[in-house]
C-alpha cells in the first residue's frame, strides 16, 4: 500500500462536491489530509463535506465560493487559513466542459470560461504562495485536457483556455521549484462524471459509457478514482522529484506526449 505522506497536510480542492473533485478530496481525506472543498451550490456543497467526512473517516470542510469571482477565492484563502493555519497542496479543478466553433462562441462566453480556469488558477496560485513558504514547500494541480496540448475542430473555447493552465502549470513550475513549490497538471479525457452524463439523455448510463469508451484505445472511459489518485500521487511526497509535467490521464486519446 502505498504512503503519500499527506496526514495533517491542507489542501484546497475547488469544485470538490462532485465528479472528479469529489473522489480526489475523498481520497485525499482518507489519507489523512485536511481538505476544504469549494463549489457554488451551499445546501449541496455543505451535504457534500458531510459525506466525504463520514466516507473517508477524514475532516473535509466545506466553503461556498465561485472561483470565477476574485473576491469569493479571496474568502476561500482566507477561510481555510483562518481554520487550519497552513496550506500544503492547492487542486484547481473547478471547470466545464464547453466546445463550440470559432463563430459560436460569443465574446461574453470567452471571457467566462477565461475566468473559470485560467483567472481562477491564477488568482488562487498567486494567493497559495505565502502559504506554501511558510510551511517550506507545496504542491499545485490544474486540471487540463489533451486539447490543451493538440486541438481538435471545434474545441473552443476550452482548448485554448486549458491551454493557457499548461502554460501557466509550466511557468509556475519553473519559477517555483527552488523554493520546493512544485506545479503539475492532469490533461482528462473521458472520464466519468457528471458533466459527462449529462449527455446521456435517455439512454442507460452503463450503453452510453460503452459507447465513449469505443474512441478510446484502451477501449473504456476512465473512472474518478483514477484522477483521485494520480492527484494524490502528484501532490504526495512519492511524487516530490516530479514537477512542471501535463500527465495525460485518458486511455491513450491525447495525440501528443
Amino acid at each position: 500500500m502505498i504512503d503519500y505522506g499527506l496526514t495533517d497536510k491542507v489542501a484546497i480542492v475547488t469544485g470538490g462536491s462532485d465528479g472528479l473533485g469529489r473522489a480526489t478530496a475523498k481520497l485525499l481525506a482518507t489519507e489523512g489530509a485536511k481538505v476544504v472543498i469549494c463549489g457554488r451550490r451551499e445546501d449541496y456543497l455543505q451535504n457534500a463535506a458531510k459525506t466525504l467526512s463520514q466516507e473517508s473517516g477524514g475532516t473535509v470542510v466545506a466553503v461556498r465560493a465561485d472561483v470565477s469571482d476574485g473576491a469569493d477565492c479571496e474568502n476561500l484563502m482566507n477561510a481555510t487559513i483562518e481554520q487550519f493555519r497552513r496550506l500544503d497542496i492547492l487542486i484547481n479543478n473547478a471547470g466545464t466542459s464547453a466546445a463550440a466553433s470559432l463563430e459560436a462562441v460569443s465574446d461574453e462566453s470567452w471571457q467566462a470560461d477565461f475566468e473559470l480556469k485560467v483567472m481562477a488558477a491564477v488568482r488562487l496560485c498567486r494567493m497559495a504562495l505565502p502559504h506554501f513558504r511558510a510551511v517550506g514547500g507545496g504542491s499545485i494541480i490544474n486540471a487540463a485536457i489533451g486539447g490543451g496540448k493538440a486541438p481538435g475542430p471545434n474545441q473552443l473555447p476550452t482548448s485554448l483556455t486549458r491551454a493557457a493552465g499548461l502554460n501557466l502549470t509550466k511557468s509556475l513550475s519553473n519559477a517555483y521549484a527552488a523554493e520546493n513549490v512544485r506545479v503539475n497538471a492532469i490533461c482528462i479525457g473521458r472520464i466519468k462524471s457528471a458533466q459527462l452524463e449529462a449527455r446521456a439523455g435517455n439512454k442507460p448510463l452503463d450503453e452510453f459509457y460503452a459507447d465513449m469508451g469505443k474512441v478510446v484505445p484502451m477501449g473504456r472511459v476512465g473512472e474518478a478514482e483514477d484522477y483521485a489518485h494520480l492527484a494524490a500521487f502528484l501532490c504526495s511526497k512519492v511524487g516530490s522529484y516530479i514537477t512542471g509535467t501535463a500527465v495525460n490521464l485518458d486511455g491513450g486519446m491525447c495525440a501528443t506526449l
